[in-house]
């Protein structure tokens, strides 16, 4: 090599070293003292180790009024998870705040156009300020292109977005386009307007933290899919997710043989659920045993939005090795009823699960949908509405089973055969009405109460006449309303074998360029 060479060689490491610093050790100490990794120890956490390769390292601001800001403030590239390729960006707090320009927002845009090419997943780990204010309309401009990349984005490609910063004003309609967030408890947040707007506008005194922090936005917004303690946690998480997903809507997921049994009968349950259907119990335990267990002991479920319409619980499991998509009411949370943050909460898993081709399956046990005033005028009508439509859009294959009870609108909302579910299995035990044996009864028989020198007695007994000729799920059974009636111990080889029937069936919606989903 000749000397010239020799300088060339030096002075690029000479630059890729100074880049690498990022903003330099004392914005580095600085993002350590608010425990926080930087934007590189992100990647190299999150990414299978020696794989990440960065695409735009030199790239820095066209605004020569400031300083030349390492990166423009992200780190973009690829690498892989579980040797699965995906796309990445992670905006660096320690270069001018992370805040996006211009420049920042080309690199972003470059990546999200390749992944969708590529058919790979994205990640995105925000941590900024904000548009940058010396730049003007140019952060505007790069966020609305981002929006616009999200949206084209949608079904297509999983998009996964980790919140370890702030994140606020326009900058969270970027999260809130993808399909999962993620925050850290103590380091992220995420508002539209922070407690100083607030304050001066409405008077109403309030901490980042208790607005805006990784709790609230996942507990009160059902912004966050998922808030945990620490960024390794998180990233797990992340991980773990994309064990379920698929690459890209053009594809399966994965089959992972856990090395479960699908022979495997389930005595346990009949200790878990209780047959006096007022009893509550935890669906959670139901899942543990009807799904595949891990071999490491760990949960045999991923799920989302654990803190948020609790009543309602959404996860992914797996079936024999199938990626499933599990919907199943929450009898510990106001009995498992459906209410407005329900009905959103699964409606969006139903459609994100039909989009990637996971099956899904119904573990119904609920009593109705949520009465109250509040329900009625925030709408309960509309957000039901949306979950009956993504049931009745939804072309995987989608088995229901009522273990307990099922009364009223809610066992529509939950996926009966008339919203096109492949399969619906009841336990014997299961009750099938327009409403719970006790309401009905004192309706139906409201005469013959009023005359009876015992009405407590009478109607204890009518409840009992009502659940055994009305309730019972033979009469579904008779008009093949339900599928079959099946011994709670053989629920999960009928799961398996239903699931594995329907796994490649095919459905043609009506042609049309889109349906408009209820509001």
């Amino acid at each position: 090599m000749d000397i010239s060479g020799e300088n060339q060689l030096a002075d690029f490491k000479a630059r890729r070293q100074k880049v690498m610093e990022m903003g330099g050790a004392e914005a580095v100490i600085r993002q350590k003292e608010r425990n926080k990794l930087t934007a590189r120890e992100r990647i190299d956490s999150l990414l299978d180790k020696g794989t990440f390769y960065e695409i735009g390292t030199f790239a820095t601001s066209r605004n020569k009024s400031y300083k030349e800001v390492p990166g423009d403030g992200v780190i973009t590239g690829y690498g892989d998870i579980d040797g699965r390729k995906i796309y990445i960006y992670s905006q660096d707090f320690t270069s001018m705040g992370g805040t996006l320009s211009e420049i920042q927002a080309r690199k972003i845009t470059a990546v999200m156009d390749q992944a969708l090419k590529a058919g790979c997943p994205l990640i995105c780990i925000n941590d900024s300020g904000g548009a940058r204010i010396q730049d003007g309309v140019k952060g505007l401009v790069g966020y609305g292109s981002m929006f616009h990349r999200h949206v084209y984005a949608s079904g297509v490609i999983p998009q996964i977005c980790i919140i370890a910063g702030p994140c606020a004003g326009g900058a969270v309609y970027s999260p809130a386009l993808m399909d999962f967030v993620f925050m850290v408890d103590g380091i992220s947040y995420a508002f539209i307007t922070g407690p100083r707007v607030i304050k001066a506008v409405m008077g109403e005194e309030i901490g980042v933290e208790t607005l805006g922090g990784a709790a609230p936005a996942q507990q009160k917004a059902g912004f966050a899919c998922r808030s945990e303690g620490d960024e390794k946690t998180c990233f797990n998480g992340v991980r773990e997710l994309l064990s379920y997903l698929p690459s890209s809507n053009k594809e399966k997921p994965a089959r992972v043989n856990r090395g479960d049994s699908p022979e495997r009968a389930l005595s346990s349950l009949f200790e878990i659920v209780p047959a006096d259907p007022k009893k509550p119990y935890d669906m959670h335990k139901v899942i543990e045993e009807v799904f595949d267990r891990r071999n490491d002991g760990g949960k045999s479920y991923f799920e989302l939005f654990p803190q948020f319409a609790t009543n309602i619980i959404t996860c992914f499991s797996r079936l024999n090795g199938w990626a499933v998509g599990i919907i199943a009411n929450q009898p510990m949370s106001k009995a498992g009823c459906l209410d407005i943050d329900a009905c959103d909460k699964s409606s969006r898993f139903i459609r994100f699960c039909d989009a990637f081709k996971i099956p899904i399956i119904n573990l119904v046990d609920v009593p109705g949908y949520l009465p109250g005033v509040d329900q009625e005028w925030g709408g309960i009508i509309r957000h039901g509405a949306k979950t009956i439509y993504a049931y009745v859009e939804a072309t995987v294959p989608k088995i229901t089973l009522i273990l307990r009870k099922s009364y009223g609108g809610a066992y529509i909302g939950m996926c009966g055969k008339e919203l096109g579910a492949d399969s619906v299995f009841c336990w014997p035990n299961a009750e099938l009405a327009v409403m719970g044996p006790e309401g009905a009864a004192e309706i139906i028989f409201a005469r013959e109460l009023k005359k009876a020198e015992d009405p407590q007695g009478l109607l204890a007994h009518k409840i009992e006449e009502y659940r055994q000729q009305f309730a019972n799920p033979y009469n579904a059974a008779f008009d093949f309303d339900i599928d079959e009636v099946i011994d709670p111990a053989e629920t999960r080889r009928r799961l398996i074998a239903a699931l594995e029937a329907t796994i490649n069936k095919t459905e043609i919606l009506p042609e049309k360029k889109h349906g408009v989903m209820p509001a």
